[in-house]
């Protein structure tokens, strides 16, 4: 009953409808919504109102509802996002490899498992920046991140003075939400094609747990992408860096003798204990760098303060 009575207020009252031109126009007539654009059809023609091809967004709807191409390089942010997805990755598969060795030490056996988890990451990253556009570079065209409504436009599909919607929706962050995907789906054939030789060989019996957990957390993490990755896209920083803290909190805590001492000479004896601590500095430096992207100068001496939560506890 709203409805009708809006659409016949629409049309009874003047200035309560929305004017725009249905169907070709002549030239990059206005559009309704936030994310509809017009295709060029020819020299002259531009098509109806509906969602932009991929890899194409309209620049400003105020001035142009044209659909243009998208040629800027990803900003900063953009590359320390992607690179976020990718450690994560890492780490998940070093975490499970550790987790089903149940070794104190760092044996062989393990850092070939490691090695391996590595190249199938950084080989599957690689692989997918070839296959984004433009194909076979290894560059990336952007269309940039203005709001977090970019990355759920399916929920702005507009209905113009409530008659028929119009379906916009697009992939507005390209690449930045398709090239997770590709990621993902990549990351899972290499695991698939090489880890369960290596596992048999390397670590019989206990090194396939290690592929089963990857067989589960790299589908829960495309499922979070799909739903909640723009929430991840502005939130990673401080993500990282708590994530950071609490294993670095829990790595010192489990060590059964407690004293300074104790705790000094088992980091620094240990070189699995090492290596551990250093990659927890590594991920609180790189979630203060994405935190203030370097705008400051005085922002990179806060990289000082990376060894402090370690030094704290000890």
């Amino acid at each position: 009953m709203k409805t009708v009575i809006l659409v016949v207020l629409c049309y009874l009252v003047p200035g309560e409808c929305y004017v725009w031109i249905k169907g070709e126009a002549l030239y990059p007539a206005a559009c309704p919504g936030r994310y509809c654009g017009r295709v060029k059809l020819g020299s002259t023609n531009f098509s109806e109102c509906g969602a932009c091809p991929r890899g194409y967004t309209v620049l400003d709807p105020h001035q142009s509802s044209e659909c243009v191409q998208c040629s800027q390089d990803p900003s900063l942010y953009d590359y320390l996002y992607l690179t976020f997805i990718v450690v994560v990755t890492l780490l998940s598969h070093w975490v499970s490899i550790d987790l089903s060795a149940k070794r104190n030490r760092l044996t062989k056996e393990i850092v070939v498992l490691h090695v391996s988890a590595l190249l199938e990451t950084l080989g599957s990253a690689v692989a997918s920046i070839l296959l984004s556009d433009p194909v076979g570079r290894f560059k990336l065209s952007s269309c940039g991140v203005k709001k977090l409504s970019d990355w759920y436009p399916i929920f702005y599909n507009p209905v113009p003075n409530y008659e028929e919607k119009i379906y916009c929706t697009r992939e507005v962050v390209f690449p930045l939400y398709s090239i997770v995907f590709i990621f993902f789906m990549l990351t899972l054939f290499s695991l698939l094609l090489v880890r369960p030789w290596l596992c048999s060989k390397f670590l019989p019996g206990r090194g396939r747990n290690a592929v089963y957990a990857a067989l589960y957390f790299i589908p829960v993490y495309t499922l979070i992408h799909a739903l909640l990755g723009g929430l991840v896209y502005y939130s990673f920083p401080y993500i990282i860096i708590i994530m950071s803290l609490l294993s670095c909190a829990a790595h010192f805590a489990f060590k059964l003798d407690q004293s300074v001492k104790a705790l000094f000479l088992t980091t620094v004896q240990d070189t699995k204990n090492l290596i551990i601590l250093l990659g927890h500095w590594g991920l609180h430096g790189f979630g203060i760098i994405a935190v203030t992207q370097l705008k400051e100068n005085f922002h990179l001496g806060l990289l000082g303060l990376v060894p402090f939560p370690a030094i704290f506890y000890i």
